[in-house]
């Protein structure tokens, strides 16, 4: 279905665009050589559940834009607080012993949403700044405690967690470490909880446990007066839609008790509903003591990231702390919380996380899991309103496709070209759609998925690839 004449470009216009575009603007995690040459795909509309580009094709966008857009596009409702507050109060900032009433407002109705230990928020602008933000928060911590020694933060490999300095460090993405010397010092990791790749020879419960026992090996590797906090996300979530076993998360907890050591959830994509709950640890029934937000807060029409700090380590930056030398320029910025407070009404009162919960997590779990009879489908997992699937040339042995051939992106290029935004993470192929999704189009989006998937393994076989 072509978009309205009004907001498609012509030709001349897309390329003049796509030129502008290889001449000046270097894209987030990008190839830029590779990208100039075949030109960007230029989006220029967004509706619903869809997006549309500059030559009027319509795409049913499976990945609420980067996990964000989780009340889908054109909500004017958004625009409209924002435009109110631009006028009431376009900026200040919070340095000079001020505050903004949306910035407080927004921060009592997130302490409301969160867990009950968990009742002060600090202002970032993105996910990467709040991760950056923990390691300072976290470090401070254990300084106030007389504990300075207290430096080392645990993460995974294939966590995410931004990718600035700090952010890039803590996750273990090696592909980033390589271009920045990282990770910075003090950050070390334990292997993924990934029972498809790292534990099919064992019951999943059973591999849950031996996943999280990684962390205390590392702790008494370390030495445990030298360990400050771990940090994980809920379900990874650039790293594939990773979903651990249910054994996983509480033996987690039982760890970091056992330790003393801080938890750290990063809810940056779980955060917000996308599981079914508010936050993921109410999900996995974890009592971290930061979470890391952004994305969802806003549904990602403005940036706006952040900090939920738990009772223990809010006391000891209170009590203790003195100035915590540590902001943004944009830290509580009265427009973004304005949207991000509109945004959370329009949860609450559309009932989306419930809904989530009840309808559409069920009827995607149904759907997709159906993906798996596909010749090329070896895995389907979800969760909420995530999913993965795992490409495979045999799917019985589970012998993976070379890493050369690129065989998601071959997937990836078929969805794009099909109708349908799908992420591919390696072989793994992912989907987050917005909250306003229906069942019906969660039966459209399937059945593109499907479509897409056929197209693949015709040119894989035509190719002689299986």
């Amino acid at each position: 279905m072509n978009a309205p004449l009004r907001y498609a470009l012509s030709e001349a216009q897309t390329l003049a665009i796509q030129a502008k575009d290889a001449a000046h603007y270097l894209h987030p995690f990008t190839d830029f050589q590779a990208l100039a040459q075949i030109g960007s795909r230029v989006i220029v509309r967004g509706e619903g559940i869809y997006i549309y580009d500059s030559r009027g094709n319509r795409i049913l966008d499976g990945m609420s834009g980067l996990w964000n857009v989780n009340v889908g596009y054109g909500r004017r409702e958004l625009a409209d607080a924002a435009h109110k507050q631009m006028l009431e109060l376009p900026f200040y900032n919070s340095f000079f012993q001020t505050a903004n009433v949306p910035a407080v407002e927004l921060a009592a109705t997130i302490a409301a949403l969160a867990p009950a230990h968990m009742q002060h928020i600090f202002y970032a602008n993105s996910g990467s700044e709040a991760n950056d933000t923990i390691v300072r928060m976290v470090r401070r911590y254990w300084d106030l405690q007389g504990q300075p020694q207290r430096q080392v933060i645990i993460g995974r490999h294939n966590g995410y967690h931004g990718s600035t300095m700090a952010g890039a460090s803590l996750g273990g993405m090696w592909g980033m470490h390589a271009q920045g010397g990282l990770p910075i010092p003090g950050i070390v990791h334990i292997e993924q909880p990934y029972h498809y790749g790292l534990g099919a020879d064992m019951p999943a419960e059973e591999f849950g446990i031996v996943a999280a026992g990684w962390l205390e090996t590392k702790i008494l590797e370390v030495g445990a007066d030298k360990v400050a906090a771990f940090i994980g996300e809920p379900v990874q979530g650039a790293g594939g839609v990773i979903i651990p076993p249910t054994t996983y998360w509480g033996e987690i907890q039982r760890i970091c008790d056992k330790y003393g050591i801080l938890l750290i959830s990063d809810e940056v994509i779980c955060g917000f509903g996308r599981l079914g709950s508010w936050f993921g640890c109410q999900h996995y029934g974890t009592r971290p003591d930061l979470i890391a937000f952004a994305k969802g807060v806003t549904s990602g029409y403005i940036p706006l990231g952040g900090v939920i700090v738990g009772d223990r380590v809010a006391a000891t930056l209170i009590e203790k702390g003195g100035e915590f030398n540590h902001g943004y320029t944009y830290s509580g910025h009265p427009v973004a919380c304005a949207v991000a407070l509109e945004n959370i009404r329009i949860l609450r009162e559309e009932k989306l996380v419930d809904n989530l919960a009840q309808t559409l997590a069920p009827h995607l779990a149904r759907r997709f899991g159906e993906l798996a009879e596909h010749p090329l489908v070896a895995l389907t997992e979800t969760l909420g309103l995530v999913a993965g699937l795992v490409l495979a040339k045999d799917k019985r042995s589970r012998t993976p496709f070379d890493e050369s051939l690129e065989v998601g992106m071959i997937c990836r290029r078929h969805c794009f070209e099909n109708g349908v935004v799908m992420r591919a993470v390696g072989d793994r192929m992912i989907i987050a759609p917005p909250f306003i999704i229906t069942v019906e189009q969660i039966d459209q989006m399937v059945a593109l998925i499907r479509h897409c998937l056929d197209l693949t393994l015709a040119e894989l076989k035509s190719k002689g690839h299986v």
